[in-house]
């Protein structure tokens, strides 16, 4: 997590590697390897390159290659419903769909975007739920005296998480899930709820740390220096957004300067959010089942499936 430790916020990061190739994933963690990862190929080459959908300016064209890009991986999803909708075993239960990846690497709307690849084509509703709802409250993380590592695995509601999970495969609907304010860097006291639906994407940095209790776990990486300055362009505009929000967050960081608080950002990077990295994320992404890496300019530049 950010170690903003003046104002108080701690939010997660995580550098996964960014070496494309079968090799990216799980090096030194063959062991718990399932199955190993193939190229979803097109046309014979090796790589599928795709333009960047997300990044600042794409136009119509790039988002719908990337919208290309993740229909093998709504092909996934549905395969993986139809064999829980058949298995008397399960009962029918809803798929659970892990996604994982650092901040600014573009999980929201690679999440966002997986939803509509599914409705469009597959003819699956699909929810999505942040697991930044189920970090602990600031002030509990605070007399905890675990502020500064908000974002690592300890600073959430495991409890919480491991009953959502279990209410999402009974098909307990409506679930009620906590919700999280990125301006003010904290969950709020109200809640939401998700009707019924047959995929729920659980998308966070640490959700693959449950991915024995995912159906499809799903990690999107990039290189470490991609990630870094994707999270130094984003923790500056949300200091621009916090100008007229005297509540917010970084309101509190508005005697610096551009320059001082970019300095601050790159400090908490390397102090607090690499250990995270290093320590608790970058090892989950051999948990997963598909990998989404990303070039530079946000784009997709291969996916890999086991």
């Amino acid at each position: 997590g950010e170690g903003w430790r003046s104002g108080g916020l701690a939010a997660l990061v995580v550098r996964a590697g960014g070496r494309a190739g079968a090799a990216a994933l799980g090096d030194g963690e063959e062991a718990r390897r399932r199955r190993p990862l193939e190229r979803v190929e097109d046309g014979g080459r090796r790589r599928r390159r795709f333009p960047a959908a997300f990044r600042p300016g794409a136009g119509p064209a790039a988002v719908a290659a990337d919208l290309d890009a993740l229909a093998p991986v709504a092909e996934r999803i549905a395969a993986r419903v139809a064999e829980l909708s058949t298995d008397p075993s399960t009962g029918g239960y809803s798929a659970v769909v892990g996604m994982a990846g650092g901040v600014a690497v573009g999980k929201s709307t690679a999440a966002s975007s997986l939803q509509a690849v599914l409705l469009d084509r597959m003819g699956l509703d699909c929810a999505i739920v942040s697991s930044d709802g189920f970090l602990l409250p600031n002030d509990t993380l605070l007399e905890r005296g675990i502020f500064h590592r908000k974002g690592f695995p300890e600073s959430y509601d495991h409890a919480a998480i491991d009953g959502f999970v279990v209410a999402i495969r009974r098909r307990e609907f409506p679930v009620t899930v906590p919700l999280y304010d990125h301006l003010i860097h904290d969950v709020l006291d109200e809640s939401a709820t998700i009707g019924f639906s047959p995929v729920v994407l659980f998308e966070g940095v640490n959700t693959l740390g449950f991915a024995s209790s995912f159906d499809l776990s799903i990690y999107v990486d990039a290189a470490e220096s991609s990630m870094r300055q994707w999270y130094l362009d984003r923790v500056l505009e949300l200091r621009r957004r916090s100008a007229d929000e005297p509540s917010a967050f970084f309101a509190g960081f508005a005697g610096l300067s551009e320059e001082e608080f970019a300095a601050r950002a790159e400090s908490i990077w390397e102090a607090v959010n690499l250990p995270n990295l290093l320590d608790h994320i970058e090892p989950t992404r051999a948990m997963a089942d598909i990998i989404i890496m990303k070039a530079p300019d946000h784009s997709i530049e291969s996916v890999l499936m086991r």
